[in-house]
């Protein structure tokens, strides 16, 4: 698995923008090719999750959702996905109101282009681990996160720990509010 200070390397999947529930709408194509040059000069959170339509997915999913604003605030791009393609991401959108019209990109890795470079595939299921990355801009991983198919990540301290690598050299910890300490 690759860890913090590994380079993120090519790959190609192929992400749905955000707002689109459609292949098409207005003549605009829902879908965009994403790579490790996509998005130059922004931090990168990327999130994986097992399969669409499951459980577990959508909560996680709906709270990153409801952050996507200040991960756009702090120069982030959120995205999040699976090995399931773009057509079942659509699918999943019109299906759970929840996920309509999500304001963060989903992305299909069918091929495993970034699941296998970050060596984040379940040997058993084949499909990705519940994981969380937080690349910089330079493609440098500054963060990582696994957990068991069965357990859900918090949104909220992701966006913490962003913010936390985002200070210049300031541990998080160390920083106070009102007189306490964070």
């Amino acid at each position: 698995m690759k860890t913090i200070g590994d380079k993120l390397e090519a790959f190609r999947v192929t992400g749905v923008k955000p707002g689109f529930n459609q292949h098409e709408e207005n003549g605009v194509s829902a879908f965009e090719d994403i790579t490790e040059s996509s998005f130059p000069g922004k931090w990168k959170v990327i999130y994986f999750y097992p399969k669409d339509f499951t459980q577990v997915c959508p909560t996680e999913i709906i709270g990153f959702n409801a952050l996507a604003d200040a991960f756009e605030e702090r120069d982030a791009v959120l995205m999040g996905g699976s090995t399931d393609n773009e057509y079942v991401k659509l699918a999943w959108r019109r299906e759970s109101p929840e996920l309509s019209k999500l304001n963060h990109y989903q992305f299909g890795d069918t091929s495993g282009a970034l699941i296998d470079q970050l060596g984040i595939r379940d040997k058993t299921e084949g499909v990705a681990l519940r994981a969380t990355f937080i690349i910089d801009p330079d493609n440098l991983i500054q963060h990582v996160s696994v957990n068991n198919f069965k357990v859900g990540r918090s949104p909220e301290e992701t966006l913490r720990i962003l913010d936390a690598l985002l200070t210049d050299g300031l541990c998080a910890c160390n920083r106070t509010l009102g007189g306490g300490t964070l």
